[in-house]
């Protein structure tokens, strides 16, 4: 089971990766880092991607209105989802230059992180790096 630099040096291995980082996004914060920053700073492109992270978890949450509501209404709020967090799995941002690729993290305590990989568009495989995001999510050890 990889730590956090075990686990983001195998993401960096992947074809076209060019940076990858472990966020709480709750925060905002930077866990860990390896490689380069889109904008050249990791705790920037942290604090970013964090913000695009909070907005698709509050919007599984609260804005599929109708959809997904367990018996209070809430949407999201199912009574077969005890663990409370986001059922966002991933999120692909795409630019004329790269992918962003942001994986959540289900962990013991309070799931608020997730792994984000930036790979080139021209020589990076997203399928590729979707499937291997998941295993490294499933297989990271925090603490």
């Amino acid at each position: 089971m990889p730590g956090i630099d075990e686990c983001l040096l195998e993401a960096m291995a992947l074809p076209g990766a060019r940076g990858a980082s472990l966020v709480d996004w709750t925060s905002g914060l930077a866990l860990g880092t390896a490689g380069d920053s889109p904008v050249g700073c990791h705790e920037t492109t942290a604090a970013e991607t964090a913000e695009l992270a909070r907005s698709a978890a509050e919007f599984d949450t609260f804005g599929a209105r109708g959809e997904g509501t367990g018996n209070d209404g809430l949407a999201g709020a199912a009574d077969d989802d005890p663990g409370g967090g986001p059922h966002v799995e991933d999120l692909i941002v795409t630019t004329r230059t790269g992918y962003h690729v942001l994986r959540f993290v289900e962990t013991s305590f309070d799931s608020s992180v997730f792994l984000h990989l930036w790979l080139d568009r021209d020589t990076g495989n997203l399928a590729l790096a979707r499937i291997r995001l998941r295993d490294l999510a499933e297989r990271l050890v925090l603490g």
